[in-house]
């Protein structure tokens, strides 16, 4: 079967952090022996036997994108490059979807990339993330989306279940809505954790640092933090002009693999206070692949992810995040939860190579149902 895959995000190197889950999708496709893949992509290494689809020109402009923080980052900035940065994604990309005569299935990363679609009847699996969903509030984006899909098999496969109902009411009537979770990287499975003896305790951030990401995390663990009782360690890139209190320890950016050797091993667990309305976020699965429980505001995308009181703690105010922190620097009780943290994700989402074929599911699916099979 053959498969064109597209996405706006791709890491350059082993490295890079921007794009890593999208890597990880595309070699569990590659190994899947019934694929043969064809990949539009910032440039990045891709598995042996994948066709680069991207031309010079292609990479060379999306690299650029990745490097100022891609095409969401990039409209919410503002000015020109705001404008104009859209409008010449879907230009290049529609020569690109050109380009691909010989195509059995479209897998497009992003509602937004699914716009310049060809008129060529092929099915189409789409992925969803929650900034997707802010996409469908701007003015003509449902039409234009629903004209493209009216004539095609489409799957909209939201990494989450909390999205299927608004991308029901939008498109329900032409689209199947099919959620289907990521997978992990065995790496975070093989993590050891070490026992919690350390003083004083480490617990670990890993965010965007924009103002939603961050929510109330400065404000409600200043006095939980300040006096130098725990350590609060800050993982990612500046987005916004965000103030880092002294007290905390900001990092900048980091890559998996710095996460996986070095903090994950020695942390309490993984703290999110985000009021950003994402997906199922890839850091807390893979914060509790590697046996870590995790703190977690009280919201939808994360109360799909966190059992509260078995693989985390929900929280919705100063009161509620420091009885958490209390209850899980207990090694006995944060052992108890990290165990069952690690059993849920391994039991429901498993690998990369799992994912692959919860999508290859699909595919076939939309195959089958656009010859009558």
């Amino acid at each position: 079967m053959k498969v064109f895959f597209v996405s706006t995000m791709y890491p350059r190197d082993a490295a890079g952090y921007r794009g890593v889950f999208i890597r990880n999708m595309v070699f569990g496709l590659a190994r899947a022996p019934s694929i043969e893949l064809s990949v539009w992509a910032p440039p990045g290494e891709l598995p042996e036997g994948v066709a680069k689809a991207t031309t010079p020109s292609d990479s060379d402009w999306l690299g650029k994108l990745v490097d100022l923080g891609g095409i969401s980052h990039m409209m919410r900035s503002g000015g020109v490059r705001a404008l104009l940065s859209p409008v010449r994604l879907l230009r290049i990309l529609a020569a690109a979807y050109r380009r691909q005569r010989d195509v059995d299935v479209y897998h497009i990363n992003w509602l937004q990339s699914a716009l310049p679609l060809p008129r060529d009847g092929k099915p189409a699996l789409i992925t969803v993330l929650g900034n997707d969903l802010r996409l469908l509030g701007l003015p003509f984006m449902r039409p234009l989306l629903r004209r493209v899909m009216r004539h095609r098999r489409v799957a909209i496969c939201p990494n989450a279940e909390w999205m299927c109902e608004p991308l029901q009411q939008a498109f329900g009537d032409i689209a199947e809505i099919q959620p289907i979770s990521f997978g992990i990287d065995p790496v975070w499975y093989a993590i050891q954790r070490k026992p919690l003896d350390q003083s004083p305790k480490r617990w670990l951030v890993v965010a965007r640092l924009t103002a939603e990401k961050m929510g109330p995390l400065f404000e409600w663990s200043r006095s939980l933090f300040e006096d130098g009782s725990r350590e609060l360690h800050l993982f990612g890139p500046m987005e916004q002009a965000i103030d880092v209190p002294s007290w905390v320890h900001y990092h900048g950016p980091a890559a998996p693999e710095q996460l996986a050797r070095e903090w994950f091993p020695q942390a309490c667990g993984l703290i999110t206070l985000s009021r950003h309305a994402e997906g199922r976020p890839q850091v807390m699965l893979e914060a509790m692949a590697a046996g870590m429980p995790i703190i977690a505001s009280r919201m939808p995308a994360h109360a799909t992810v966190v059992i509260d009181g078995e693989t985390g703690l929900l929280c919705d105010s100063t009161q509620s995040y420091g009885d958490a922190l209390a209850r899980l620097e207990d090694a006995a009780t944060n052992q108890q939860f990290g165990e069952a943290a690690r059993r849920r994700v391994n039991d429901e989402l498993g690998t990369w190579d799992d994912c692959a074929q919860r999508y290859i599911r699909v595919y076939n699916r939309l195959r089958g149902e656009m010859h009558g099979g």
